[in-house]
């Protein structure tokens, strides 16, 4: 779309200053995004808002049960824009919520299914150069590299992972032991997850578990993919997953947890061969229940491991569901993938249609 202006503004943005900013902008549309407690300040001046100017929102939620607690928010938009199908069927059913006080229901328009866009010229095949590679591994050269692209978050598993690989090292010949490696593009110790570093050390001092930290440029982040023999993604909570996304795009095959966004990825089909649409997830709500896995087709670039569901809540978000992998679950589907030839993986890899 040409002419189009962008504004971010903080979570505590002034009312008086938006006001100001509608005066003098005119928009055509004000668009929003990620959860709607943060906007809070803007949901209690929709009504004035939208007395000129629609209000649209860029919607994501990790899981189910259906969040009814986030219907008010979604009745002050004129349109959601879901970034996956789970949240495309959660808003369809939450908005679209019938009783006496409320009769009147969303158009069909008002609601749309918008995935996450990923530059295909950036995340692609390609040759990775020689001195890069040297930079991460020095003069190794590694028969099996698994990487991991997240932060590292309590629920993006950490911890689970290097366990995994951990246990997968030590299924392999003594001979082959030392030529696999586990590539953590990650900040090693953050507050909001732990000490990877010291994870390492006492659980898995013998494995090669490389941390890259620090920023890379998008192009050096498409390198990372394309050294990768498998990329791994098992959050708990996945409104989306982009590095799995972006490592299919580069034709590296994906592990991923069955929860949320990563399924989009995982290109399900039902047993007659039929993609899993949007519009199915608004009546199957999602497959992460572990009954689906014999019902479901996948795709060649993937392995999706079931989770184990827990409720888990806070007072804004009363109820939401934790998909938890068992990291031993993890192992076979890393040996999956090793004892391919490279070849043959990235072949799997970009096999996405």
């Amino acid at each position: 779309v040409t002419g189009v202006q962008t504004c971010a503004l903080p979570i505590c943005f002034p009312v008086t200053i938006f006001r100001q900013l509608l005066m003098m902008e005119r928009p055509d549309a004000i668009l929003h995004f990620t959860d709607p407690r943060y906007w809070i300040w803007l949901y209690e001046i929709e009504h004035e808002i939208r007395q000129s100017v629609p209000l649209f929102f860029y919607h994501i939620w990790d899981d189910l049960p259906d969040p009814k607690y986030n219907r008010d928010y979604y009745e002050s938009c004129d349109w959601i824009g879901c970034i996956s199908k789970q949240t495309y069927g959660i808003t369809k059913r939450v908005w679209g919520l019938k009783d006496k006080q409320r009769w009147k229901q969303p158009e069909n328009w008002q609601i749309s299914y918008v995935p996450h866009g990923i530059d295909p010229k950036i995340y692609t095949p390609c040759v990775v150069p020689d001195d890069f590679k040297r930079s991460l591994f020095g003069d190794k050269d590694y028969e099996f590299v698994l990487f991991w692209n997240n932060r590292n978050i309590r629920r993006k598993q950490p911890i689970e992972t290097i366990l995994a690989f951990d246990q997968f090292r030590k299924s392999l010949p003594k001979d082959k032991q030392d030529k696999v490696c586990y590539l953590m593009h990650t900040e090693p110790i953050d507050e909001n997850g732990t000490d990877l570093v010291t994870v390492k050390n006492h659980l898995a001092p013998d494995s090669n578990i490389i941390f890259t930290g620090g920023r890379c440029s998008d192009q050096q982040v498409g390198w990372l993919y394309n050294l990768a023999d498998v990329t791994i993604n098992v959050a708990s909570n996945e409104g989306f997953g982009l590095a799995t996304a972006e490592s299919v795009m580069a034709g590296t095959p994906i592990i991923v947890n069955v929860t949320g966004g990563l399924q989009d990825q995982c290109g399900f089909r039902d047993n007659t061969g039929k993609l899993l649409t949007a519009e199915d997830y608004v009546s199957i709500g999602s497959v992460h229940k572990k009954d689906w896995k014999d019902k479901l087709w996948w795709g060649e670039w993937v392995t999706p491991i079931w989770p184990v569901r827990s409720a888990v809540g806070s007072v804004p978000t009363p109820y939401i569901f934790d998909d938890r992998i068992d990291w031993e679950d993890i192992v076979p589907k890393i040996e999956h993938w090793y004892y391919m030839s490279r070849e043959e993986r990235k072949e799997k890899g970009k096999d996405i249609s």
